[in-house]
C-alpha cells in the first residue's frame, strides 16, 4: 500500500534529505533537521505523488490519504499537548509548498490555519495576549481568503488601510486587539460579499482547502513560467508540508527572520541575514517594516541604526550561530535558513542550499575546498554552468530603476545601452560619429553582420533562441533580445512602437539579454570581473572532463576570445560571414550576377586573396589546434538586397542595369530557401565556389607551414544527403590539396568530413562514413528538419506548446533527446560501425547548453563546439557530465 504522508518532529522523522523527489526539498530537509536534533516544529509532509494524482484526476485525492492525515494530525496533537480545533489549547498549523527544486515565491502558503471565532478566543486566553491572537486571526483570514477562496489581496489591504487611516497609525503593530477585532468583522463581511458564503469556520475544512490550494498552485501561471525558465519538469509535482505554528508575533521576545550561512552575493564567510521582532515570516519580505540586521558586522556595513539580533537577543543569536555551523557542516554547502523565535525559543522552519551569484558560487566552492569540507570534484559540481554568464558579460544593476517597454527571448546574455538605429548602414554611420547604438530589426540576416558587429546590442521583433540574430550575437558576445513580438518596427518611418509609445532613431534604450527585457533610457550596469577563483575552478574542470570543447568562430576577434576562454580549436567557421565586408560583397554579387562559368570564376578568383588571409589569421591564432571550416552554406539570395535603393547600389557597383539585378533576385527567389538551393547544392551547381574556398584553405595552411608553424584544417561539406554526393566534393577537395602541396612544396595534414544536419544523413551515416573522415552534427538544422519547425518562426507558437504540456523545453535551446538526439545517436553508432575511431562533434547552439552537453557525453562525442562566450560554460558542463557518468 502506498504511503502518502511522512511525519517529522520531536527529534525523529520518517524521511530524510535523500528523499527530495518524494518529499520535496523543504519536507526532506525538515525531516533531516529533525533527525539531527535541531529544533523543528513537528508536522508531516504529503508527498509529490499526491500532487501528481491531484493534477491528473480533476483535483481529487488518492484513497487512504484522509486516514493518514487524521493519524498524522493526532500524532502532532499528542506531541504538543494541543488539539486541532480545540477550545482550550488549540493547535494551529501552517500549510506550505515544497517542490524538489527550489521555486521561491512561486506557490502558495497559508499560516495560522485552525483559527475561527472560537479558537481565537482560546488562543488569546492561552497566550494571555489578545492583540497577538486577533492579529494572527486576521492574517489567516487574509491569506486563506486570497490563496484558497480567490478573494483579491487588495480587498483586504484596502480595509486595513482604511482602519489605519481612521486610527491615525501607520504600522500594523500599532493596532490593538480590539482594533484587530474590528478589522476582522470587515474582513468577514468582505469575504461573504465576494463569495456569497461565510468564511469557513471548520478547521478540517480549512485544512483540506489549503492543501488543495497549494497542490493547485503547482499549475498556476507563475509556477509554470518559472518551471519553463529553469527546466523543471511538470511531473515532479510539489509536496505539501503541514507544520505546527510557532509565533514570532507574540511580543518583544519573539521574532522571525531569514539568514544565509555565508554571504550569497559575495561568497564571504560571514553570517548574513535579517529579522524582525514581533512579526511573522511574510512581514520580512513584504516591505511594510524595515528588517533589522542579524549581526553587528552587518549593521556597521549597512550603516543601519536599527539594533541587530546579536544585540537584542544574544542568547538566541548564539543558538542560531550553532545551528548555522551544524547545518553547513552537515550539508557541506552554504545554507539558506528561515527561523522563528517564540518567547526566546529558536525554531528552524527551513534550510536549503542557498541561491547565490556566480561570484559567490565560485568563492564558496573554493573556500569549502580550502577548508577541507569538500573535494575538487564536489566543487566542480557545485557551480551552475549557466551562472558563468554573469562573469562574462555586463549585467544590469539589480537595484537600478527601469522602465520596461517590451519583453522577448533572452537570446544572448549581458546588458547594453545605446541609441536606436534600424539598419546596418545607419549603425556604422552613427558609430563612426562616436555614438553607441542598438540595432533594431524585425529580423536580421547575414547582411546585417557588420551592423551587429559595431552595435552594443541587437533587438528583433521576430525570431527565436537560435535565430540568425541570436546565434551571431552569442558568437560576438553581444547582448540580444529576439522575438519581442509586442514591438513593431517601421523601417520607412524609422520608429519602433511599444505599447502605444513611439521610439525613434536616436532614442536611448537598454537591453537585458539575460532575461529578455527591453527598457527605455539608460539603466545602471555592473561590469563583469574574472577572479582567480574562476581560473582555478576551470583548471579543475579541465582535469576532469573527457570531452573536448571548441568554439564557433570565423573572425580573428572571435578566435582570440575563444582561445582566451580555453577553446581547444574551432568546431565551426561559417565562411559566409566572411563575405559581407564592403570590399568583398562587391565580388560576391559580381559572381551571383555572372551569366556563365567563366565570369563566375573571374569573380570568385577576386575573393581568393581575402579568403586566404582569413584562414591564415585563424590558423595563426589557433596555433596548430584543429579548425573546422564549413564551405559556403546559405542560399545566394541572402547576398542580394531587397529594396530598390540597395539594388541600385549593387547595379552601379557591378556596372549593370537595375533590371538585371531585379531579374537575378527573382531567379534566386525560393518558397522555402532553408530547404532549397543551399549548402553543398550550391557547390554542386557552382563548383568554382567550393574550389576557390578549398584552395584558400590549403594555401593558408601552406603559408603557416612555411612560417614554421602548424595548421590543422578540417574541411566540412554542409547539408550532405548521401555518400555519392559527398564523394563528389571529397574528390574535389583532395585534388586541390594535392595541387597546393605540389605548388608550395609542403606536406599538409587535413581532413574532409561533413556536417550531419539532415535526418537522411544521420540514417545513412554508415555509408557516408565510408568516405567522410569526421562528422559534425549541425543540430540547429537537424532540429528544424526533424521537427519541421523554422527556428526563426517557431517562437511565435512554442509558448502554446509549453503551456499545454506538449513540449517542456525549447528544442532549439536544449536538444530533443527523443527525436533529434536519437538521430545523432544513430549517426554516431552507424558512423563508427564503419570507422571506429571517427572524430565526431556537435557544432549547433546546443554545444553551449549544459543539458545538451551531458547528452553529448553520454553518446560518446569527442567534442562540443559553441559560441566563444559559452566556452567556459561548456567546459564546466563537460566536467560535470563526466563526473555524473562515472557515478
Amino acid at each position: 500500500m502506498t504511503k502518502w504522508i511522512y511525519v517529522f518532529g520531536d527529534g525523529k522523522a520518517e524521511g530524510d534529505a535523500q528523499m527530495k523527489s518524494l518529499l520535496g526539498g523543504k519536507g526532506a530537509n525538515l525531516a533531516e533537521m529533525s533527525s539531527l536534533g535541531i529544533p523543528v516544529p513537528p508536522g508531516f509532509t504529503i508527498t509529490t505523488e499526491v500532487c501528481n494524482h491531484f493534477t491528473a484526476n480533476n483535483n481529487s485525492y488518492p484513497d487512504g490519504l484522509d486516514a493518514e492525515m487524521i493519524a498524522a494530525m493526532q500524532q502532532m496533537e499528542k506531541a504538543l499537548g494541543e488539539t486541532f480545533g480545540g477550545t482550550d489549547q488549540p493547535l494551529l498549523v501552517s500549510v506550505r509548498s515544497g517542490a524538489r527544486a527550489s521555486m521561491p515565491g512561486m506557490m502558495d502558503t497559508v499560516l495560522n490555519l485552525g483559527l475561527n471565532d472560537q479558537t481565537v478566543e482560546a488562543l488569546a486566553k492561552a497566550s494571555g495576549d489578545a492583540r497577538f491572537a486577533y492579529d494572527s486571526y486576521r492574517r489567516f483570514i487574509q491569506m486563506f481568503g486570497n490563496v484558497v477562496l480567490d478573494v483579491e489581496h487588495h480587498v483586504f489591504e484596502d480595509i486595513l488601510d482604511d482602519h489605519k487611516m481612521r486610527l491615525g497609525v501607520t504600522l500594523d503593530t500599532d493596532l490593538s486587539g480590539d482594533d484587530w477585532k474590528d478589522v476582522i468583522v470587515d474582513y468577514m463581511r468582505a469575504v461573504e460579499d465576494e463569495l456569497g458564503a461565510p468564511f469557513p469556520q471548520d478547521p478540517v475544512e480549512q485544512l483540506w482547502g489549503a492543501v488543495g490550494a497549494v497542490f493547485g498552485s503547482w499549475m498556476n501561471n507563475r509556477a509554470t513560467v518559472y518551471r519553463q525558465l529553469h527546466n523543471i519538469p511538470e511531473d515532479w509535482g510539489t509536496a505539501v508540508n503541514v507544520q505546527a505554528m510557532v509565533f514570532g508575533n507574540m511580543g518583544q521576545d519573539c521574532a522571525t527572520g531569514v539568514c544565509f550561512s555565508r554571504n550569497p552575493a559575495t561568497g564571504e564567510n560571514h553570517f548574513y541575514g535579517e529579522f524582525l521582532i514581533n512579526a511573522q515570516g511574510e512581514d520580512v519580505v513584504a516591505g511594510i517594516r524595515t528588517p533589522q540586521p542579524l549581526t553587528n558586522a552587518e549593521k556597521t556595513a549597512q550603516g543601519s541604526n536599527l539594533p541587530s539580533m546579536e544585540e537584542t537577543m544574544p542568547a538566541v543569536f548564539d543558538d542560531l550561530c550553532k545551528v548555522r555551523d551544524a547545518l553547513e557542516r552537515h550539508y557541506k554547502d552554504m545554507q539558506d535558513m528561515e527561523f522563528t523565535v517564540q518567547q526566546n525559543k529558536l525554531w528552524m522552519l527551513q534550510t536549503r542550499s542557498g541561491k547565490r551569484t556566480a561570484k559567490a558560487s565560485l568563492g564558496i566552492a573554493l573556500d569549502l575546498v580550502n577548508e577541507g569540507v569538500i573535494g575538487k570534484k564536489d566543487a566542480v559540481m557545485r557551480v551552475d554552468p549557466n551562472q558563468l554568464d554573469q562573469l562574462l558579460h555586463p549585467m544590469l544593476d539589480p537595484d537600478a530603476e527601469r522602465t520596461i517597454i517590451g519583453k522577448g527571448l533572452p537570446a544572448s546574455p549581458g546588458a547594453a545601452t545605446g541609441k536606436i538605429v534600424f539598419s546596418t548602414k545607419d549603425a556604422e554611420q552613427w558609430v563612426a560619429n562616436g555614438e553607441k547604438v542598438i540595432l533594431v530589426r524585425t529580423e536580421t540576416s547575414p547582411e546585417d553582420i557588420s551592423g551587429m558587429h559595431v552595435s552594443e546590442g541587437v533587438l528583433t521583433s521576430r525570431g527565436g533562441m537560435t535565430s540568425h540574430a541570436a546565434v551571431v550575437a552569442r558568437g560576438m558576445g553581444k547582448p540580444c533580445v529576439s522575438g519581442a513580438g509586442d514591438l513593431h518596427v517601421d523601417y520607412r518611418e524609422k520608429l519602433m512602437r511599444a505599447f502605444g509609445t513611439e521610439y525613434r532613431e536616436g532614442d536611448l534604450i537598454t537591453l537585458d539579454g539575460t532575461n529578455g527585457e527591453v527598457m527605455a533610457g539608460a539603466v545602471d550596469m555592473i561590469q563583469p570581473e574574472l577572479s582567480g577563483a574562476f581560473a582555478e575552478l576551470m583548471g579543475w574542470a579541465d582535469e576532469i572532463r573527457t570531452m573536448g570543447v571548441r568554439a564557433n568562430a570565423e573572425t580573428p576577434t572571435d578566435a582570440k576570445t575563444a582561445r582566451k576562454f580555453g577553446a581547444e580549436g574551432i568546431g565551426l567557421s561559417r565562411t559566409e560571414h566572411m563575405f559581407f565586408e564592403p570590399e568583398r560583397i562587391v565580388h560576391m554579387r559580381e559572381m551571383i550576377l555572372a551569366k556563365d562559368e567563366t565570369a563566375r570564376r573571374m569573380a570568385v578568383d577576386k575573393l581568393l586573396p581575402y579568403q586566404r588571409q582569413d584562414f591564415t589569421e585563424l590558423f595563426e591564432i589557433m596555433e596548430g589546434l584543429p579548425v573546422t571550416i564549413r564551405l559556403l552554406d546559405p542560399p545566394l539570395h541572402e547576398f542580394i538586397p531587397h529594396g530598390d535603393a540597395e539594388m541600385q547600389e549593387v547595379a552601379d557597383a557591378a556596372g549593370v542595369d537595375l533590371a538585371i539585378v531585379k531579374e537575378r533576385a527573382a531567379d534566386l527567389y525560393e518558397v522555402n530557401p532553408m530547404l532549397g538551393h543551399r549548402g553543398c547544392r550550391l557547390g554542386l551547381t557552382y563548383p568554382e565556389i567550393y574550389e576557390m574556398q578549398a584552395r584558400a584553405i590549403f594555401e593558408a595552411a601552406a603559408e603557416i607551414a612555411k612560417r614554421g608553424s602548424k595548421a590543422e584544417p578540417e574541411v566540412m561539406i554542409p547539408l550532405i544527403i548521401n555518400r555519392r554526393e559527398f564523394d563528389f566534393f571529397k574528390v574535389m577537395v583532395d585534388r586541390i590539396a594535392d595541387e597546393v602541396m605540389q605548388e608550395s612544396g609542403t606536406e599538409l595534414n587535413y581532413m574532409v568530413g561533413t556536417m550531419v544536419e539532415l535526418p537522411r544523413a544521420a540514417l545513412r551515416a554508415d555509408d557516408i562514413a565510408g568516405s567522410a573522415e569526421f562528422f559534425s552534427f549541425g543540430t540547429n538544422d537537424l532540429t528544424q528538419t526533424c521537427f519541421g519547425f523554422s527556428r526563426d518562426d517557431a517562437g511565435s507558437f512554442l509558448d502554446d506548446y509549453y503551456a499545454k504540456g506538449v513540449l517542456s523545453n525549447d528544442p532549439f535551446v536544449t536538444i530533443d533527446q527523443d527525436g533529434v538526439g536519437e538521430l545523432v545517436r544513430i549517426g554516431v553508432e552507424r558512423g563508427r560501425s564503419v570507422r571506429p575511431d571517427m572524430k565526431m562533434g556537435i557544432c549547433g547552439e546546443h554545444g553551449g547548453d549544459p543539458a545538451s552537453v551531458a547528452f553529448c557525453q553520454e553518446i560518446g562525442l569527442d567534442y562540443v563546439s559553441c559560441s566563444p562566450f559559452r566556452v567556459p560554460i561548456a567546459r564546466l558542463a563537460a566536467a560535470q557530465a563526466a563526473l555524473r557518468q562515472k557515478a
